[in-house]
């Protein structure tokens, strides 16, 4: 995008593709990061958590555009082979907590989106409606009242 276009007018990527996808997985990771903090993992449990984590920010991925991709890419930490509890809630902690941004931006580009729209259905009925007058002697001539 050139510097003198206007943002708006700009073809513009979509930033989510599956935007019910990324909200089911968001539900998951939280739930996911609730129960590691409230249990505590054996091996093939961390292990587990390991393959939903890196499953999960492969499906993420698909739903992200290439922007959000990069963005997750250098956020996210890769777990080891074998990794700790501490690190899989410290991995899980962080991707909540991006996925939380990500969908707070959302909505707060949604209500100024929605407040842009407002402004503009304001602008546009003032300018369709007619000027009323404010003195009755200004009126225009009506119908006869009994």
């Amino acid at each position: 995008m050139s510097d003198n276009m206007n943002p708006q007018e700009a073809p513009r990527e979509e930033l989510i593709q599956h935007p019910a996808k990324l909200l089911r997985i968001t539900a998951m990771v939280r739930g996911l990061l609730e129960e590691v903090r409230q249990s505590s993992l054996d091996d093939a449990g961390r292990k587990r958590m390991r393959e939903i984590y890196e499953s999960s920010l492969v499906e993420l991925k698909d739903s992200l555009s290439e922007d959000l991709q990069r963005e997750l890419d250098t956020l996210s930490v890769p777990l080891e082979r074998d990794p700790s509890e501490s690190e899989i809630r410290l991995a899980q902690a962080q991707l909540v907590g991006w996925l939380e941004g990500l969908l707070h931006g959302i909505q707060a580009a949604l209500w100024a989106q929605n407040m842009q729209v407002r402004g503009q259905l304001e602008e546009l009925q003032r300018h369709a409606l007619p000027e009323l007058p404010t003195d009755t002697r200004e009126r225009p001539p009506g119908g006869q009242y009994l």
